[in-house]
C-alpha cells in the first residue's frame, strides 16, 4: 500500500480484515487468518493488531493459523469507561477471548505490555500454551521503571496534554527514533495510523487509564515468573536489538536469566520489530512450533 492511501483507508482495510467477538459484553477485534496450530499475538502501547498486520497472513500462507486480538481500549476493542485495565484483568479477558474463539491450544506471540498480560495469561492455562517467543518486553514487573516516553501518561493532566501532542509529525519521529532502524520500507500513513487507531472513539482515555495502571506487586511478579521457568514448553525471546529502552542489555538479559534460555535472538531492529522483521519473526516462530511438537503431546 502506498503513502497515497489515506490513514482512513489503511484502518477501514484493517478493520474489514478481522472480524468482534462479544466477550463478557466486551466487543473485542481480531486478526484471525489461516487455519493449523494457532499463533496467539499479543500487542503492547500505544499499538494494537494493527502492528501484526504483516506476521498473521504470513503465519496463515504458512499453514498456521495466526490471530492477533485488541486488548479492550486499545484498536478496534471497545473501550468501556468502567473496566478494569490491569495487567490481570487483560491476561483474564485474553484467555476469555482465545477460548471465545476456539484456541483449545495455542502458542503466545507476545510483546510490550502484552509481555506481562501474556506471561500471566500462560501462568494460569498452561495446559493451554504450546510454546511463548517473547519479544522486547519485561518480566520483573516489581523493579521495572517506565521509560521516559512512557512516564507523562500516567501523569494526570499531563498525561491528557502528552497525548494531545501525540500528532502524526511528532509520531514519525519518534516511530524513527524508537520504533525501527529503517522506516523507508514502510508507508507512512500505516505508521500515522497506529496513532488514528489509538484515539479514536475515546481520544485514547482508555490508553491513559491503561497507563495508570500497570501491576507492580511481588504477587504478580511471581506469576509471570510461572510461565517461563519449569514449564513443559519451550520458550525463546527474539529482540530488536537497537530498542533504545527495553534495551537487550537490560531487558533482553533480564529474562534470558529468569526464563533459563540460553541465547536470545537477535534483529537488526528497535522497538516495533515486527513493522521490519515480520518475516525474521515467523521464522523464528516456525522453529519453536517444530520443537514444541517434539516436546508435547498433540
Amino acid at each position: 500500500m502506498s503513502d497515497k492511501a489515506s490513514v482512513e483507508t489503511i484502518m477501514e482495510k484493517h478493520e474489514a480484515s478481522g472480524k468482534y467477538v462479544d466477550v463478557d459484553g466486551v466487543r473485542c477485534f481480531a486478526l484471525d487468518k489461516g487455519s493449523g496450530e494457532a499463533v496467539l499475538c499479543l500487542h503492547g502501547v500505544p499499538t494494537s493488531s494493527f502492528l501484526y498486520r504483516k506476521i498473521v497472513p504470513a503465519l496463515s500462507e504458512k499453514g498456521y493459523r495466526g490471530v492477533a486480538i485488541d486488548f479492550p481500549g486499545l484498536g478496534f476493542s471497545y473501550r468501556p469507561e468502567d473496566f478494569d485495565y490491569s495487567f490481570s484483568s487483560l491476561a483474564r479477558f485474553s484467555a476469555k477471548t482465545a477460548e471465545k474463539l476456539g484456541l483449545d491450544e495455542y502458542h503466545l506471540l507476545i510483546h510490550d505490555i502484552g509481555g506481562p498480560i501474556g506471561f500471566a495469561l500462560a501462568a494460569e492455562n498452561q495446559e493451554k500454551i504450546l510454546s511463548i517467543t517473547i519479544l522486547n518486553t519485561w518480566i520483573d514487573v516489581v523493579n521495572f521503571k517506565k521509560p521516559w516516553p512512557m512516564r507523562p501518561f500516567e501523569k494526570p493532566v499531563l498525561g491528557e496534554i502528552e497525548l494531545a501532542s501525540l500528532q502524526h509529525p511528532t509520531w514519525q519521529v519518534m516511530f524513527n527514533k524508537m520504533g525501527v532502524n529503517d522506516s523507508s520500507g514502510i508507508p507512512k500513513n500505516e505508521i500515522n495510523a497506529h496513532i488514528d487507531i489509538l484515539k479514536q472513539n475515546d481520544g485514547g482515555d482508555a490508553y491513559l487509564k491503561m497507563m495508570k495502571n500497570f501491576d507492580d506487586s511481588e504477587e504478580f511478579r511471581s506469576l509471570c515468573y510461572k510461565a517461563v521457568q519449569d514449564v513443559p514448553y519451550p520458550v525463546q525471546a527474539v529482540w530488536g536489538a537497537d530498542d533504545p529502552f527495553l534495551t537487550l542489555k537490560e531487558k533482553g538479559e533480564e529474562i534470558k536469566k529468569i526464563a533459563g534460555l540460553s541465547k536470545i535472538h537477535e534483529l537488526s531492529s528497535r522497538h516495533f520489530l515486527q513493522e521490519e522483521k515480520p518475516m525474521e519473526i515467523v521464522e523464528k516462530l516456525e522453529e519453536i512450533i517444530q520443537l514444541s511438537k517434539q516436546k508435547l503431546p498433540r
